[in-house]
């Protein structure tokens, strides 16, 4: 964000929690929280000196850019801290607090030479700060697509919840949600320059499944390539290898979306899965070798129907 904190939401946490966890100590604290930033009067705020909040190890955003914080910290410099932080008291500390929603507000306001932060203390299991954390990110989109694929990953595997019930809380679509995890599927060079800033989701997925990704990676950053430029280079890519090992390229490639959601699904099932599709319409392939494998495969289905997982 830039310039202030206090940036409008598409929607609120307090409801996106509710959405996961149902009603309880963590969305009250939310919708205090979000009370909070729209300006309403909220009981139970409290001024702690800033040497007594910490950050939270595990919260998603692990990187806060110099320009975003010097352009907040002259903000609140200016204007104040409009939005209160959202902590819980330390176990075994006395008078110390860990930072549950707004770290990079912490950290810019100490540029901003504050020395006492208005606070909303609430008593949070790990799980709840964890959920509490990882909603208020996204929905600001405080996070690079890496921090955001690996946030959702954290809430479908860690607390179970489905892609369909963390679209819904966070206001998002299945669609989005299914397309960010899959990033997480990058090869490692691939990965860390979408990480890093250099190159976008759009590049990373146009590139994923080509031959050897990182090289091409390598060449989008250097040459300073577009999405469009980018996918060119990889249906290049495809095409020299074909044609070295002595067959004929195939007269409609698959669009690397569609190749990314065979690997998904070829991971999830452990077997191999082909997409055939022409317009909305199309199939999917599963390919088994032994009853063994059919076996799993149905049971996997079964048991993935009656959770809701995927």
């Amino acid at each position: 964000m830039s310039g202030s904190d206090e940036k409008p939401r598409t929607r609120g946490l307090g409801r996106g929690l509710s959405a996961l966890l149902g009603e309880g100590e963590a969305v009250e604290a939310a919708r205090e929280y979000e009370d909070a930033a729209s300006g309403a009067s909220v009981t139970g705020l409290r001024t702690i000196p800033v040497e007594m909040l910490e950050p939270n190890p595990d919260q998603p955003r692990k990187q806060f850019t110099e320009a975003e914080l010097s352009e907040l910290a002259e903000s609140i410099a200016e204007k104040g801290l409009l939005q209160p932080i959202l902590v819980r008291p330390l176990p075994g500390q006395t008078e110390r607090y860990q930072i549950v929603a707004g770290e990079r507000r912490w950290r810019a306001s100490q540029r901003a030479r504050l020395h006492e932060l208005p606070c909303i203390v609430r008593e949070l299991t790990d799980r709840e700060t964890l959920e509490i954390a990882i909603v208020e990110n996204v929905q600001r989109a405080d996070l690079s697509a890496v921090e955001e694929a690996r946030a959702l990953r954290q809430l479908i595997e860690t607390f179970g919840h489905t892609q369909e019930e963390v679209a819904r809380a966070l206001g998002k679509s299945r669609a989005h949600v299914a397309n960010t995890l899959r990033l997480l599927v990058l090869s490692k060079g691939v990965l860390k320059r979408l990480e890093a800033g250099e190159i976008t989701a759009g590049h990373a997925r146009a590139i994923q499944t080509a031959p050897d990704p990182d090289s091409l990676a390598d060449q989008i950053v250097r040459k300073g390539l577009s999405v469009r430029a980018a996918e060119a280079l990889a249906r290049s890519a495809g095409s020299k290898i074909e044609k070295k090992g002595g067959s004929k390229p195939s007269p409609r490639a698959k669009d690397p979306d569609t190749r990314a959601l065979e690997a998904d699904l070829s991971s999830r099932l452990g077997l191999d899965v082909e997409i055939l599709h022409s317009g909305e319409r199309g199939e999917v392939r599963v390919k088994f070798k032994s009853l063994d494998q059919l076996d799993d495969v149905c049971r996997r289905l079964t048991q993935d129907g009656q959770t809701g997982s995927y």
